[in-house]
């Protein structure tokens, strides 16, 4: 007999407008019903003081990233310095070392309100290059450490053959490598999805694909209708050296060997053409913006308000974890696209919580999460009305207060498949999460 648990939300943002008392039925992980113009709490419930959203989708991961932070904020650099001081973080990993961390980064997210994570996985191997005994080792201990910090997460299993065009992989990328597109898809289809997991595929870029193999990952995701997600156009060098190999853009690279399409996201897509904005869009391609990265690495500003208009998807991911906050992804996607026009408001509040809900769930193939309707996934997270930053709007405002406002740390509940994983800002799976990660990162520095 399944059980029904109700959750009465105090104040529920529903997509378009802010509703004041909602009461969630929940059984067997999925919303059964919304009940609107419920005053007071049902007998029983679980009360959600608050503004609850749909479950935040942190669309682009790389957990060992978290490491960095701080170390990589020492001096001055450019992305490929930044690069540097990764890879020797990279080399250090080891199957256990990284469940360890990963379970606490995943942990931080679901404190900051992220229900499913986008892991965009590349370090397969041992340090030269070697297979694990089992040779998903790595990714199984990121599948695992989603699983104990209570999140969802779609495994985007990388492809990375080149260091560059006509490259090969340079000593740290050797553990990235299987040697071919083709050895890729033989490993990556040994893994499987789970109720809490889901397998999907990545190129990592067309630098580390060579152009001949880029069809082959294609296929895999096509064959699983799975997710498939490539780092597009983050640097101009990648430009100019695409040009210089193949006399054309990255994104007509991709889109002349069928990679581009509506499972495909694009990842930063920060220096493109007017004709890349139109092959993305028009191929209803995603894009996967990260402010807080791009900024972070000086990357630039992506053309975000072009690529959707042009038809491209918007989802947010935190990417490098310089910051673990998908309100301030959002949030810096418009001030950065203020700050590059002069002018404001180009997306409405409402806009930015879907990209950061139930498009980036989209782009991560959880179409049934990151919308609060009956027959959706019961995933949902509760932001703070009452703090210093979020005190004195009134609720109808909600969505803009956690969005220019609120931040991660406001973040009070936080619900996946009906289990409650964040209760009153405490992480209910993870005991004392910033000491955890403290230790999972001084393992790395050892």
């Amino acid at each position: 007999m399944q059980v029904t648990q109700t959750y009465w939300l105090e104040h529920a943002w529903l997509d378009t407008h802010v509703e004041p008392g909602v009461a969630l039925d929940v059984s067997d992980g999925r919303i059964t019903a919304v009940r609107e113009n419920t005053a007071t709490p049902p007998h029983g419930a679980e009360i959600l003081r608050g503004l609850t959203l749909p479950g935040l989708a942190n669309a682009h991961s790389h957990a060992f990233h978290r490491a960095l932070r701080g170390t990589v904020q020492v001096g001055s650099g450019t992305f490929w310095t930044w690069r540097e001081i990764m890879y020797s973080f990279a080399d250090r990993l080891t199957p256990d070392t990284y469940h360890a961390l990963a379970r606490t980064v995943y942990a931080e997210m679901a404190l900051a309100g992220v229900t499913a994570v986008g892991e965009f996985h590349y370090v397969h191997h041992t340090p030269g290059g070697t297979p694990y005994a089992d040779p998903n080792a790595m990714g199984e201990a990121l599948v695992a450490a989603a699983d104990e910090a209570g999140i969802r997460i779609t495994l985007l299993d990388t492809a990375y053959v080149s260091s560059g065009f006509g490259q090969p992989p340079n000593h740290h990328q050797l553990r990235f490598s299987d040697g071919s597109a083709e050895a890729w898809a033989e490993r990556s289809s040994l893994l499987k999805d789970r109720d809490h997991a889901r397998i999907g595929a990545a190129i990592h870029s067309v630098r580390a694909v060579p152009a001949g193999q880029l069809a082959t990952v294609a296929r895999w995701a096509e064959e699983r209708q799975a997710p498939l997600h490539v780092h597009l156009s983050e640097q101009t060098a990648e430009n100019d050296a695409c040009q210089a190999a193949h006399g054309c853009t990255p994104t007509r690279l991709l889109a002349d060997h069928g990679v581009l399409g509506p499972r495909t996201t694009g990842v930063h897509n920060t220096h493109l053409t007017d004709e890349d904005i139109a092959l993305l869009g028009d191929s209803r391609t995603g894009t996967c913006m990260c402010p807080t990265t791009e900024r972070d690495l000086a990357d630039g500003i992506g053309p975000a308000a072009a690529l959707q208009r042009a038809g491209s998807p918007l989802s947010l991911g935190s990417d490098s974890h310089a910051v673990i906050d998908l309100l301030e992804e959002a949030r810096a996607m418009e001030l950065n696209e203020r700050l590059r026009t002069r002018t404001r408001g180009h997306w409405t509040a409402a806009a930015l919580l879907r990209a950061a809900s139930a498009d980036g769930h989209a782009a991560l193939g959880w179409q049934d999460a990151g919308i609060l309707e009956a027959g959706a996934l019961a995933d949902f997270t509760t932001i703070a009305l009452d703090s210093v930053r979020t005190a004195g709007p009134v609720p109808r405002l909600g969505a803009e207060t956690a969005v220019f406002a609120a931040t991660a740390a406001d973040v009070r509940h936080t619900v996946v498949g009906g289990r409650h994983v964040v209760r009153d800002g405490a992480h209910a799976l993870v005991p004392d999460v910033p000491q955890a990660l403290a230790q999972a990162v001084e393992a790395l520095r050892a």
